[in-house]
């Protein structure tokens, strides 16, 4: 077997930061119950208290005191096969399947009209978040035939202020400054440099950014409105700590060398996003979205360490930058409302979420799918209290990476073969109340 790069995974599952959760590249684009029912497809309505999210221009419509609250429910499903070709057949080195974990997300929202035609509002979210934890027994083979951890779990917290003016009866802008806290911890075996077993991996890191977001609404007729959403790049300084357990056994390593501070920069992507929604009856709505992610940023990941000792180490072996080589991509969502009663909703949609992650940075820490996303939901409402309840399937589409191309392609050193599934159910359920 080719010989593994040591702290491969701990490097490309940084990705995770400026990417994370469950789809579009791991971003969580559907937040808001209501417009996770409809398939996503909200930029062109953006008239529930998710408006802070979708397009915060959404926002002018709230002419009353506003507050929503979000909570979902991520349970991935995943599985990897690494299988050995030789002059005997296949010989299976990994069977594993991702252990049951729930991802607790949300929302919080609340809109203040200050005149007719201005309204304030604040929202608290977690745009992105996911994880993985393997057996370790499932790795040994990987690992000298000893059990490691193997696990990453990856979250962001956005603060986001906005407000929303009116300019006429059309139109509407708004715009929010997005407060980012991101962390990210991963546990994984270190690998072996020559003779030395690293043993276990360990990485924490929390850090800071901002960003903006800003959109715009307009009203064409009472059947058809239009939107527009800009979510500016934010750059993120990470800090933290890693840690491996077996350094001491490397030259100009002491047993009191366990820890190093770490600081990486990763940058969120551009996002933008358009979409329509349209009344052909009173009691219907249908809406469509195209969502574009400027992923192409994320082409490498770069650790800088505190201590020389460590830093020199890294940069010898050349794990101290990782190249991603992530591509842009385009979601394509469609969602539709009716209405069962005056008081009652129906809601579905669908979307495709292509990866924007090459074959040749697979790997199963951190995986990436092209999902087709099933939605479906039901919406309550009695004298100001909203009660939404949704559901969402994501259907990932299997990878494959071949052990012969890897073992042989250059362009795949940073990849890891092997055959890849994912699947993933969300659901949600939101409460909010005008007053």
């Amino acid at each position: 077997m080719k010989k593994r790069r040591m702290l491969f995974f701990a490097l490309l599952s940084l990705i995770g930061l400026g990417s994370l959760g469950l789809a579009n590249g791991l971003n969580l684009n559907s937040l808001g119950t209501r417009a996770l029912s409809m398939g996503g497809a909200f930029v062109g309505l953006a008239d529930d208290f998710s408006a802070i999210f979708w397009n915060p221009a959404g926002m002018s419509q709230f002419n009353k005191r506003y507050l929503g609250f979000y909570g979902t429910d991520i349970i991935p499903s995943g599985s990897y096969l690494l299988q050995i070709p030789t002059t005997e057949g296949l010989l299976t080195a990994v069977d594993a399947k991702t252990q049951t974990k729930h991802y607790l997300s949300g929302l919080l929202a609340y809109y203040q009209p200050i005149n007719e035609n201005l309204v304030a509002g604040i929202g608290v979210y977690v745009p992105s978040g996911l994880g993985s934890v393997w057996d370790g027994d499932d790795f040994a083979n990987l690992s000298n035939h000893i059990t490691y951890q193997w696990e990453s779990k990856i979250g962001l917290v956005t603060v986001s202020p906005g407000i929303s003016y009116k300019i006429n009866d059309m139109v509407s802008v708004g715009a929010a400054i997005n407060i980012n806290y991101g962390t990210f911890s991963l546990k994984r075996w270190a690998g072996n440099v020559e003779e030395f077993d690293l043993g276990q991996y360990d990485l924490s890191l929390n850090g800071w950014g901002i960003g903006a977001t800003a959109g715009i609404l307009v009203k064409a007729t009472e059947k058809l409105s239009l939107g527009a959403t800009i979510r500016l790049p934010s750059r993120i300084k990470f800090s933290g700590d890693v840690s491996l357990s077996n350094i001491n056994l490397l030259p100009g390593f002491s047993e009191s060398t366990q820890a190093e501070t770490v600081s990486p920069h990763l940058t969120f992507p551009l996002w933008l996003a358009g979409g329509v929604a349209f009344r052909p009856l009173p009691k219907l709505t249908l809406t469509g979205d195209l969502q574009w992610t400027q992923w192409s940023i994320l082409d490498q990941v770069e650790l800088m360490f505190i201590d020389s000792s460590w830093n020199a180490f890294m940069t010898q072996s050349g794990e101290n930058i990782m190249h991603l080589d992530w591509k842009s991509a385009l979601q394509i969502r469609f969602g539709a409302e009716y209405m069962l009663k005056d008081n009652l909703a129906l809601r579905g949609g669908y979307y495709y979420d292509p990866t924007p992650q090459p074959d040749t940075t697979m790997n199963f820490l951190l995986p990436t799918f092209s999902f087709n996303v099933f939605t479906l939901g039901l919406g309550y409402s009695l004298n100001g209290l909203v009660i939404d309840l949704g559901f969402e399937y994501l259907a990932g589409s299997g990878r494959d990476i071949p052990y012969a191309k890897w073992a042989i392609d250059p362009a795949y050193t940073h990849a890891e073969p092997g055959a890849y599934d994912m699947s993933i159910v969300v659901p949600n359920i939101s409460i909010s109340y005008k007053f």
